[in-house]
């Protein structure tokens, strides 16, 4: 005879019902809204809130190539008092990471990390200046570069042949070549950047004083003319002067008569040259010297500036073919050699120059 099994009743259920889990979701949302609100406003705090800085400005440099964490330890080791991490998140979420552009920048007081971000973006570096004169020859020009404490110096290790090949221009004598200006560059610049912009600055300046020249020029090509305006240029510093300058040594030019110009001479001695051109040193010969050879020396003497430019495309009319230093910054004109030898006596060998 089977027995008949009774089921056990069931007792009250653990499990919650559906009802109740709903309820409970609008806490956990509101959990986490509130979680993401306050993160959301420690981090807006965080970048409208001036950085810490180890000095009152620190400087530092984005190198081509860096990543957006090089660029965050760069800063922190530059001075920036905050975690490189934090610093690094911001830069990848703004989405800006790649946007960053190299060169050297200045960070003061109150630079917020937007403001930070927004600089590299910019591109807004610190600039250093360096002002190359007008006269100077390319070995006063490399020293002056040398000097300047902002610059890379790239060129320290290259001969002027060297150097010329790595700017663009092979083969080319540097001489002359550069265009004086103040040039302003990004701190931690090659000074082979700066080069490469003084040539292409006096190739633009040539080819226009060149386009521009008088007719009937005995000047064979723009070379030509950048020798002779260097020599214009080491002759006077008095712009009004120049171009009657560059007229005397157009007319000796055309007539065959030797320039018979200082500047070419010291230029020729080069190092040896001590301050006191002597009667010898004109009368030793050298490719330079323009007493002992006639028509232009082979190459410019100085770096000329744009009035020598155009001095010696454009020389002034004059029947002048002699020329003495008054000793105030002018000159004498001549146009003939018993003239021009009373002019010498007058302003030279009064003052005592032999």
């Amino acid at each position: 005879m089977s027995r008949r099994v009774q089921k056990p009743k069931p007792g009250p259920s653990r499990r919650r019902s559906p009802a109740r889990r709903v309820r409970r979701w609008p806490w956990v949302l509101l959990a986490l809204v509130l979680l993401v609100g306050a993160m959301a406003g420690a981090v807006g705090h965080w970048l409208h809130r001036p950085l810490s800085l180890a000095q009152p400005s620190i400087e530092m440099t984005v190198e081509p190539g860096d990543s957006p964490r090089d660029i965050a330890h760069r800063l922190v080791d530059a001075g920036v008092l905050t975690e490189p991490r934090w610093l690094y998140e911001y830069f990848r979420w703004s989405g800006q990471a790649r946007a960053i552009k190299a060169g050297s920048y200045e960070f003061g007081a109150g630079t917020r990390p937007v403001d930070l971000l927004r600089k590299l973006v910019d591109g807004d570096v610190t600039l250093a200046r360096i002002r190359l004169i007008e006269g100077w020859t390319f070995r006063q020009w490399r020293a002056e570069l040398a000097r300047h404490p902002d610059l890379k110096h790239e060129a320290a290790t290259l001969d002027d042949a060297a150097l010329m090949a790595a700017i663009g221009a092979p083969g080319l004598p540097p001489e002359g070549r550069f265009y004086p200006d103040t040039y302003a560059f990004s701190k931690g610049s090659s000074d082979l950047a700066v080069l490469r912009r003084a040539l292409h600055a006096m190739q633009r300046h040539l080819d226009n004083a060149w386009q521009g020249r008088l007719d009937g020029l005995p000047l064979k090509s723009a070379d030509e003319a950048l020798t002779l305006a260097s020599i214009v240029e080491k002759e006077t510093g008095r712009a009004s002067d120049r171009p009657q300058i560059a007229g005397v040594f157009i007319n000796r030019l055309r007539i065959g008569m030797p320039l018979q110009t200082d500047p070419t001479v010291i230029y020729g001695l080069g190092a040896a040259f001590d301050g006191n051109l002597r009667r010898r040193d004109l009368e030793t010969d050298t490719p330079y010297n323009t007493y002992t050879r006639g028509g232009l020396p082979p190459t410019p003497i100085s770096m000329p500036g744009r009035d020598a430019l155009l001095a010696a495309t454009r020389p002034g009319t004059t029947n002048a073919l002699y020329f003495v230093a008054r000793g105030d910054g002018s000159s004498e004109f001549s146009s003939n050699l018993a003239d021009h030898n009373r002019a010498v006596d007058r302003y030279q060998r009064r003052a005592g120059k032999p």
